[in-house]
């Protein structure tokens, strides 16, 4: 295959104008003629430069509101032409097409169009046509035609045209071409998940998810596996679209349980709030009347586990927070925003990553989730589900008391973000004891009470905080010997979903000890 192949032509139509000044007048400057669009010509004749515009090339004008402009043979001959087929050079002499050695396109901003809240109408008229037509038809046409479809594309290819006197090796036109295919999947992706939501189809015949690369990871969930973050350009607050102040790079981890932290924390409502995750797990989270004291409260729930973990804010992090949160190590701190005297607290911990968000991400807004497995993937909406005291059951004789439902709705909006089988005991809006991931639901719920007597015995109490807490369980007891060892931890008072063969038993169970207990009719697994 062809290696040196020299620039002599190039057609440049591009939304996103960065950049682009820069490069035509480096491309003009080494004799490459241009070949341009609309609103791209007219800037770069009001730079000064010499530019051929795409209607002379076609010999037909911009028309339909500049729908159909570069849809023509003497366009797509230009950039499918095999250059060392005599057939197709006849064909191109026959019929006047000159070839293009270079395409810089990118395309309508429909991505940036959806995220923003347009409207319908304005949406389908972002869905850009030509663009991926001419991508794809130069891509596959790489032995002979170089592409370029995003602007930080823009130096290397410079560069190329300078080591090569003026030309480009098929190395690079192959890695630009895997760019181009990739960016219309990407692209066509967007415009396919947006009108399956537009009617409402769960379940459209084909499914794609689609991201840009926004970090090339050290390594994945372990030193031997190769990983990298990718972003979909939702913009729902969070990792992806936090600042990084400080610290080194973000690890694959890091990642994962820091966006676990803030989901999270979103959903503690409006009160100050702290949320610390160790491997996708809470091990503690709390409200309270100030930030600092959440902090504190989430943390005493599990000291040990703490260690090293994720600290997740819902408000902007002040000095006296961080104050604290230095106090042990700490992988990563998410918040909203940071006080200057809370980032100059952290500027002497150069291992901590300090990220602000500018907002929180809303749980309760539609979403999709998406799992590998082997030979396909499984797709489902995101776990939005979100109850309020008044959908709550109660199913037994005593009714929980005001202090209670609070921390019981507190209890279940934890739960929701622990493994499965999940419990979680709370008291006075603070976790207690978490047990998380075990096979059976038992095990989890002697787990957080262990979990309770280890706090009990780190803060000097005379008991386990158990006594006088509720408990979440995220699916419903199968069998009475959960409900009873939470019993007999202490727990007061249940919130379940509910829809056990045995519920009328575990119900009998809870009255037998004067539990208070309430189904939810919703299940929260979390695999």
């Amino acid at each position: 295959m062809t290696n040196l192949v020299p620039i002599g032509r190039a057609l440049i139509s591009v939304s996103d104008k960065t950049g682009l000044l820069d490069l035509a007048r480096a491309l003009a400057g080494a004799g490459v003629e241009l070949i341009s669009t609309g609103g791209t010509s007219g800037m770069l004749r009001a730079a000064g430069l010499a530019v051929r515009d795409v209607a002379e090339v076609t010999g037909f004008p911009e028309m339909m509101d500049g729908r159909v402009k570069t849809l023509h043979p003497n366009v797509h001959g230009g950039l499918l032409a095999l250059r060392d087929d005599d057939e197709h050079l006849v064909a191109m002499a026959a019929h006047g097409i000159e070839p293009i050695d270079l395409l810089v396109v990118n395309l309508y901003p429909f991505e940036e169009t959806v995220a923003r809240g347009a409207d319908p109408a304005t949406c389908i008229e972002n869905i850009d046509i030509g663009g991926p037509a001419m991508i794809r038809a130069a891509a596959k046409n790489h032995k002979f035609v170089t592409v370029v479809t995003d602007p930080a594309d823009y130096g290397a290819l410079l560069a190329q045209l300078r080591a090569h006197d003026g030309a480009t090796t098929l190395a690079c036109r192959q890695k630009l071409a895997l760019t181009a295919y990739a960016r219309t999947a990407a692209y066509d992706t967007a415009v396919s998940t947006w009108l399956a939501g537009e009617i409402r189809e769960p379940a459209p015949r084909y499914r794609s998810f689609a991201g840009k690369l926004a970090q090339t990871l050290r390594y994945g969930e372990n030193p031997h596996q190769a990983a990298a973050f990718y972003v979909d350009g939702s913009r729902r607050p969070g990792v992806a679209t936090a600042r990084q102040w400080q610290g080194k790079e973000l690890s694959y981890n890091n990642i994962n349980d820091t966006d676990a932290a803030f989901e999270l924390v979103a959903e503690l409502g409006g009160a100050p709030a702290c949320a610390i995750i160790k491997h996708a797990n809470p091990c503690g989270a709390a409200v309270a009347g100030t930030l600092v004291e959440a902090y504190r409260r989430a943390y005493q729930c599990d000291q040990t586990s703490a260690f090293g973990g994720i600290v997740a804010l819902n408000q902007i992090l002040d000095g006296a927070t961080a104050e604290e949160i230095v106090k042990i190590f700490t992988e990563v701190v998410i918040a909203p925003d940071a006080t200057e005297e809370a980032r100059a607290v952290f500027a002497g911990k150069k291992n901590l990553r300090l990220l602000t968000t500018g907002a929180m991400p809303d749980p309760k807004a539609a979403g999709l989730a998406f799992k590998q497995v082997a030979g396909g993937f499984l797709v489902q909406d995101r776990d939005a589900g979100h109850l309020t005291v008044p959908d709550l059951q109660v199913v037994t004789r005593r009714s929980p008391t005001e202090a209670e439902l609070r921390d019981l709705s507190f209890a279940w909006t934890v739960a929701k973000h622990v493994k499965s089988n999940a419990i979680v005991y709370v008291k006075d809006g603070a976790t207690v004891g978490v047990g998380a991931g075990q096979m059976s639901r038992i095990d989890s719920t002697r787990i957080a009470a262990r979990k309770a007597e280890d706090l009990a015995e780190a803060l000097g109490l005379a008991e386990p905080p158990t006594k006088g807490s509720v408990v979440a369980s995220d699916a419903f007891f199968p069998f009475a010997d959960g409900l009873i060892a939470a019993a007999g931890a202490g727990a007061t008072a249940i919130v379940q979903p509910g829809g056990s063969m045995r519920d009328d038993e575990v119900i009998a169970a809870a009255d037998a000890r004067g539990l208070a207990m309430v189904f939810t009719g919703q299940r929260h697994f979390r695999h």
